[in-house]
C-alpha cells in the first residue's frame, strides 16, 4: 500500500457566464482546459438548493446545439 498522494490530471476552469433560467433553476458556462489540450465548454445546472446536473461537451457538439437553438429561437 502506498502514502503518495494520487496524481490527476490538471485542468484549468474559467467561469463564462451565469443564466437565471425558468422555474428557479441557474445555468452557468465555463470553459475546461486540460493538461492534454482538450477544450470543453461545461454546463451545470442548478436545481434547487442541492440538485446539480453537469454536461461537459465538447467543440462539435456545441456547435450542433447551437444550430438546433437558434433555429428553434428564431422561430
Amino acid at each position: 500500500m502506498t502514502t503518495d498522494d494520487p496524481q490527476f490530471a490538471k485542468e484549468e476552469v474559467s467561469p463564462l457566464a451565469t443564466l437565471a433560467a425558468p422555474w428557479s433553476r441557474e445555468i452557468s458556462f465555463s470553459a475546461v482546459d486540460h493538461e492534454s489540450g482538450m477544450r470543453i465548454l461545461r454546463m451545470r445546472i442548478k436545481e434547487g438548493r442541492a440538485r446539480f446536473t453537469i454536461v461537459d461537451l465538447d467543440e462539435k457538439t456545441v456547435g450542433e446545439m447551437m444550430r438546433v437553438m437558434g433555429a428553434w429561437a428564431g422561430k
